[in-house]
Order: C-alpha cells, then sequence, then structure tokens
C-alpha cells in the first residue's frame, strides 16, 4: 500500500528526478512557459512553486536556498528581479497547467505549463476590468444605469460610419 506516498517519482532515481525537476524549473523560469507530460508538470508544480513563494523575500538566504536547489545564476536572477515582482500580490498557484491532447510517438498525455501572471491571451495585455459589484437591493437599477451609460458611446461611431 501507498500511504502518504505523495511523491511520484516518474519512473527514476532520485539523482536523476531532481536534476530534471530542476531543469525543467530554470526553463519554466526563464521561458515562462514549456510543454511537458502532465505527470512531470504536476511534479514540477510542487517543486516550483515554494521556489516563487520564496522569491518573494528578496534575501540572500533565500537566494542561496533557490541556488541550492536550481543550480542557474540566470534563472535565480530572473525569478527574484522579474518574477517575484509579478507575483508580489499572489498568494499562491503561480503556474497553470492546460492539457493538450495525447502524444503522437507513445501516446503520453502532454500539457502546456505556464506561470500565470505571463499569459497574455487570457489578460489580453492589459489589467483585467473591474466588474461592477451588484446586491440584491437597487443592484439590477445600477446595472441598468452603467449598461444606458455605455449604449450611447457604442452607438455614436455606427451613426458616423452611416452618414459617412
Amino acid at each position: 500500500m501507498r500511504h502518504n506516498k505523495k511523491i511520484n517519482h516518474l519512473g527514476r532515481k532520485a539523482a536523476h528526478r531532481e536534476s530534471m525537476l530542476a531543469n525543467m524549473a530554470s526553463s519554466l523560469i526563464l521561458e515562462k512557459r514549456i510543454i511537458t507530460t502532465t505527470a512531470k508538470a504536476k511534479a514540477l508544480r510542487l517543486y516550483v512553486e515554494p521556489m516563487i513563494t520564496r522569491s518573494k523575500d528578496d534575501s540572500t538566504n533565500s537566494r542561496r536556498v533557490v541556488f541550492a536547489q536550481l543550480q542557474n545564476k540566470y534563472a535565480v536572477t530572473e525569478l527574484f528581479r522579474e518574477v517575484s515582482q509579478k507575483v508580489a500580490n499572489r498568494p499562491g498557484g503561480y503556474t497553470r497547467i492546460i492539457k493538450l491532447g495525447l502524444r503522437a510517438g507513445d501516446n503520453a498525455d502532454m500539457c502546456m505549463m505556464e506561470l500565470v501572471d505571463y499569459n497574455d491571451v487570457y489578460t489580453n495585455g492589459k489589467k483585467a476590468a473591474k466588474a461592477t459589484k451588484t446586491t440584491r437591493r437597487g443592484g439590477k437599477k445600477k446595472a441598468e444605469a452603467a449598461k444606458a451609460e455605455e449604449a450611447p458611446v457604442a452607438e455614436a461611431p455606427a451613426e458616423e460610419a452611416k452618414a459617412e
């Protein structure tokens, strides 16, 4: 029985697994997005997210601990300069796994793993607009008023196009 054995060994010895996860973590930090198998991505998520949390505190000790795991000074620099600034207000969940389907050669389940704050597809390259808060008391009236304000703005260019 496998009670409380939560680590996925990925069919590798410990040294090979640690080396592979360190290389994948460095690639993820430097490239912001990697394509790998789902099992490796889930193992990498457990490996890299504590490092990203540690990077929020930019101290010598934090850098040494992260470097001991990554063994790549460029990835450590990128992590503490760029990535830590982007995730400063996020309480966790720094990575996203998007499933891509099955690999043609061996039918392995593939996915794309990315850092959440670096995806321009979901954010459209800018911060998400703050949604208007509605309540049960008069929330509909405020929402209708907001729509009424937006409607004339949207119709104005259409009227100009008709005039031309």
